[in-house]
């Protein structure tokens, strides 16, 4: 191969490989979010503790509470929803991801419908998610979340 030729095709890909890799560092986190979307609504605590970095020190919060350490978030908070609400249904939407190196975050819309078993109370919140992430061994794991919603006002 000529120099040249050489030198174009070494050019375009270094042109490509950051979308690409920024593309599929992109998947990899609405991924995530969406199996933990999946573990809520099914008191599920497996997609947390696969995809949430346990460290000491770490806080998720919600809505002014927070829990303590992955293992206070999925036995406390997770895990108990299943059985004091039915027909949970959790929604991310209009997710936006940033990516800086091993460094990422997504802010999402959130909106939470469910029926609390005892007493039949109806809920529909609306409102922010955020997901820190970091790369972990290649792969990305949740460090921190924050969740934010309130009453959907009746008409």
């Amino acid at each position: 191969m000529n120099k040249s030729i050489f030198s174009i095709a070494l050019t375009a890909v270094l042109l490509i490989t950051p979308g690409w890799a920024q593309a599929s560092d992109d998947l990899a986190l609405r991924k995530i979010i969406s199996a933990i979307e999946q573990g809520w609504e099914n008191a599920d605590g497996t997609p947390f503790r696969n995809h949430f970095l346990d460290f000491e020190g770490a806080r998720y919060i919600e809505s002014g509470g927070q829990n303590e350490g992955l293992s206070d978030l999925v036995e406390n908070h997770v895990e108990p929803e299943g059985d004091a609400l039915s027909g949970l249904d959790l929604i991310f939407s209009n997710i936006e991801t940033h990516i800086e190196g091993d460094f990422a975050w997504a802010v999402a819309d959130v909106e939470v419908k469910a029926t609390v078993k005892k007493g039949g109370r109806e809920i529909h919140n609306r409102g922010y998610q955020t997901f820190l992430f970091r790369r972990a061994d290649s792969n990305w794991v949740v460090v921190h979340t924050h969740s934010s919603s309130r009453p959907v006002k009746k008409n």
